[in-house]
């Protein structure tokens, strides 16, 4: 995942979340919604009472890893933000990656 990518303001962030469709699982929430650019953007969300800062860290890596393995599977010209869930902490990183995909194939 690349740094222009990413978003990081938070007026947009909560936008998505308000007004974009989501669709869940035991492990992650995928909020969507249309953007004017051609282009994907992402967001990931994982609160602080999931562990320790190394924990959260760890979650992160590999959601992004999993994003960057999947891009085909994301549509182009929508932003998305990733919640991720308590559950993900005890789960192996193929156990996320499937996990991820079947919500986005949905």
């Amino acid at each position: 995942m690349k740094r222009e990518e990413t978003i990081k303001s938070q007026k947009l962030f909560n936008n998505i979340i308000k007004n974009g469709n989501f669709i869940k699982n035991d492990y992650f929430v995928i909020y969507s919604s249309k953007n004017e650019d051609n282009k994907i953007n992402y967001g990931i969300a994982i609160s602080k009472k999931i562990g320790n800062a190394v924990t959260r860290n760890k979650i992160k890596r590999q959601t992004r890893a999993i994003i960057d393995r999947n891009r085909n599977l994301f549509k182009k010209s929508h932003n998305y933000i990733i919640m991720i869930r308590k559950s993900c902490v005890s789960k192996k990183f193929n156990t996320l990656e499937e996990a991820l995909i079947d919500l986005l194939k949905k």
